[in-house]
């Protein structure tokens, strides 16, 4: 079978190799691959700058946002043969640590877990792949290939999920008004996910034609370029990771107001800050910030239901170029207009 592989740390060391079929040992379940979105995290691995082969391998096949249909499975599994399905990117840690012993692996205190196309296992870039049953998500078959999106959308269904927790703090913590920077797949999923939960929504991004500021609109978004005036939102979903944007949501936030930061910044630049300031507006307007990073099952699940229930002729927007195997390169480019961009198994 054909796999997408790289060897980490070994800039542009991508190529699309003939592999054996995935072992027994990576799960009970065999999917056929139909799609496989590109992320940054998968740049940045063929970039040379992350991620992890498995040990005693020197490639490592990349990819963790799947989508495939089910092939084999034992009986009374949870999935049958057929079912349209993705599967969960993290595992916990041998240990485990108590976050991964109570399932919440995203929140893993040793660092000692294993992620799918990222940290010492392969991933679901290939034409076969196995899972474990309990790390499958059956998708809506109505979804069809925009299931592809189920990956991104779970990460910010976790955000949304904390933000819920974090503010029930206080009874009378009543948030109205969200604000989300970053018009990308995982900003526009998170304005996605803020409006089925009712929020007056803002989208923030740099984005002045082409498809972002009309996606947003269509969900019922104010869209902001440049400037975020006298805007003071109850809650932030940060995807960018500019530092420049983080720094200013942090000034524009209500009092009792929450900041979640999804976006990874690169890092290697400094800012100026008034850091007492910013302390001082903080702790006398309570209000918090937090960083999130991956789901676990909950949270795939919560967004499997958020995308069955949204619009599919909006979902279908959000993916912007479908490329075949044949020309399986230009997945890996990023272009102007790009939104969410999908290497296409279906015909393999």
């Amino acid at each position: 079978m054909r796999a997408f592989t790289v060897i980490p740390g070994h800039p542009n060391s991508i190529s699309l190799d003939d592999v054996p079929p995935p072992p027994a040992n990576d799960g009970a379940v065999v999917v056929r691959a139909l799609a496989l979105g590109i992320c940054g995290t998968d740049r940045e691995i063929i970039a040379g700058r992350y991620g992890w082969a498995p040990p005693g391998q020197a490639r490592l096949i990349i990819g963790h946002e799947s989508l495939g249909r089910v092939e084999e499975a034992p009986a009374g599994c949870g999935v049958n043969p057929g079912d349209l399905v993705a599967g969960i990117v993290r595992r916990p840690d041998p240990v485990p640590c108590p976050a991964c012993a109570a399932g919440e692996w995203d929140m893993c205190r040793n660092g000692l877990y294993t992620e799918r196309g990222i940290k010492q296992r392969n991933g679901y870039g290939s034409e076969h792949f196995r899972v474990e049953p309990d790390f499958l998500i059956a998708v809506d078959p109505a979804l069809e290939t925009l299931g592809v999106l189920l990956e991104p959308t779970s990460v910010v269904a976790k955000a949304w999920d904390h933000v819920g927790r974090i503010g029930g703090r206080s009874a009378a913590w009543k948030p109205r008004v969200a604000l989300i920077t970053g018009a990308g797949p995982v900003g526009l999923l998170a304005a996605l996910l803020g409006s089925q939960l009712g929020y007056e929504l803002h989208v923030f991004d740099r984005a002045t034609d082409g498809p972002k500021p009309d996606l947003a609109r269509a969900l019922g978004a104010t869209y902001h370029i440049g400037d975020l005036g006298t805007l003071k939102p109850d809650v932030v979903i940060e995807c960018t990771g500019a530092g420049t944007v983080v720094l200013d949501v942090l000034r524009h936030t209500a009092p009792d107001g929450i900041v979640c930061l999804t976006g990874v910044s690169s890092g290697g630049r400094t800012i100026k800050l008034d850091i007492g300031g910013l302390n001082r507006e903080m702790v006398l307007e309570n209000h918090v910030v937090f960083g999130s990073v991956n789901a676990n099952r909950r949270h795939y699940r919560a967004a499997a239901e958020a995308l069955a229930k949204a619009d599919k002729s909006w979902l279908s927007r959000l993916i912007t170029r479908r490329v075949p195997l044949a020309r399986w390169r230009e997945a890996f480019e990023q272009r102007p207009g790009d939104i969410k961009v999908v290497a296409d198994f279906s015909g393999a």
